[in-house]
């Protein structure tokens, strides 16, 4: 595929489906995946597991920031082709997926020092392109002159009832309406914070997938991957 080399952002609200149909094009495309969602969900295990937040105080800023430079996020490839987070070589791709790190991943993540240290690493990552990263800021903060950006969309009872079925296959305890709950708390925490609130950019493409299926959203992104990057074969690859 005679193609250059691009960077492709998707963003969207939480639970809108972007992580996977971002899995799923780079694995077409043959480009890097980062979940940039998975990095703020692993400082906010460290805060969990080292009592830096409370449901009485909060998160414990000043505890958190020291610990920053600590900390070593990676992401480990499996012999399935899939990626998992690592939290200082640790394998934690299972425990920042609970409802427990869920609930406190917003508060966390709208740290001014927490989204600089992460925005740093998440461009280092993408310094030679050929990458595919979804989030929250991609397209408007971490690569705002993305050659491909895309805005997933999707209704809050939607994305809740994706979420809940999610999680009741991996058996966690928890109702359609706690995470319904969760899902509206953190478009509203993630939509009005400070530093890069989640807003569409102004040149991204919007992808509404409410009914949408895997493939029909694959087929969209690659063609619009073929637009964005001269790459005329690249529903063949």
């Amino acid at each position: 595929m005679s193609a250059k080399k691009i960077v492709i952002a998707i963003d969207g609200f939480s639970s809108s489906g972007k992580s996977t149909m971002a899995r799923q094009l780079a694995r077409r495309i043959g480009y890097v995946y980062v979940d940039s969602g998975a990095m703020y969900r692993a400082v906010t295990l460290h805060a969990l597991r080292g009592g830096i937040v409370n449901p009485v105080s909060g998160v414990d800023r000043p505890r958190l920031i020291a610990d920053l430079p600590s900390l070593a996020i990676g992401f480990a490839l499996q012999p399935d082709g899939s990626q998992h987070t690592t939290l200082n070589g640790e394998d934690v791709e299972k425990e920042i997926r609970t409802m427990e790190v869920s609930s406190w991943v917003s508060p966390v993540a709208e740290i001014p020092e927490v989204r600089h240290r992460l925005v740093a690493l998440q461009q280092e990552y993408g310094r030679d392109k050929g990458i595919v990263m979804d989030g929250r800021d991609i397209g408007t903060t971490v690569f705002p002159h993305a050659e491909m950006k895309v805005f997933v969309n999707a209704s809050p009872e939607v994305r809740a009832e994706r979420r809940y079925k999610e999680l009741q296959e991996k058996g966690t305890p928890v109702s359609y309406e706690e995470v319904l709950a969760n899902v509206r708390e953190r478009d509203h925490i993630d939509s009005t914070r400070a530093e890069s609130p989640l807003r569409q950019a102004e040149d991204a493409f919007v992808l509404d997938n409410d009914r949408l299926t895997r493939e029909q959203q694959l087929d969209t992104l690659l063609k619009l991957f073929a637009s964005r990057s001269g790459a005329d074969a690249a529903t063949d690859k």
